[in-house]
């Protein structure tokens, strides 16, 4: 799984047309690109837009089905302690009880890195998730601003993520947004 240095230093060949080692293949400028590269790209950005739809939408049989039976899920940027090993249920289940008292959820994403080894792939983006709830002080919600690194593998033609990490920047608005009735 590439970090983010790795990431940094993927977007650096990219844009200087250098060479990469490994699985990940970087083209160069003008060289052609195969319909399949693009097709499994778009297949893979599809598996994280539909995983943060699925949750802005609190359809966690979605969520469910968009995670490998095994995640190595790493929230610890915000919530602190280590990583754990979750399956699809726990993760939804969680995000169940964490979202159900808000009146809404959305979450952008965008500047996707991805790069494909055969049946394997690591995903980055930036992400922000705004929360809403109505409170008695107007304060009415909190912005969770930061970047994604995913892991997947895919079998049977279908992408699933197996590791999936939230890298908090900051959060701006109501920390307190479901206390604050």
């Amino acid at each position: 799984m590439l970090t983010r240095a790795g990431y940094c230093l993927l977007f650096v060949l990219l844009l200087s047309g250098c060479a990469g080692a490994g699985t990940t293949r970087i083209i160069e400028y003008g060289s052609p690109v195969s319909q399949i590269d693009l097709a499994e790209k778009d297949r893979i950005i599809e598996t994280i837009n539909e995983l943060f739809f699925g949750t802005d939408q609190k359809d966690w049989q979605k969520v469910k089905g968009l995670f490998a039976p095994s995640v190595h899920f790493d929230m610890t940027s915000l919530a602190g302690g280590a990583p754990v090993t979750m399956t699809p249920q726990q993760i939804a289940d969680a995000w169940d009880r964490g979202l159900k008292p808000l009146k809404a959820v959305h979450h952008q994403a965008g500047n996707y890195i991805v790069a494909v080894g055969g049946d394997q792939a690591d995903a980055f983006c930036y992400g922000i998730a705004s929360h809403f709830l109505p409170t008695k002080s107007g304060r009415n919600t909190r912005t969770f601003v930061g970047s994604y690194d995913f892991h997947l593998i895919k079998k049977d033609g279908v992408w699933w993520i197996d590791r999936f990490k939230f890298n908090l920047k900051y959060i701006d608005g109501n920390p307190d947004l479901e206390k604050d009735q």
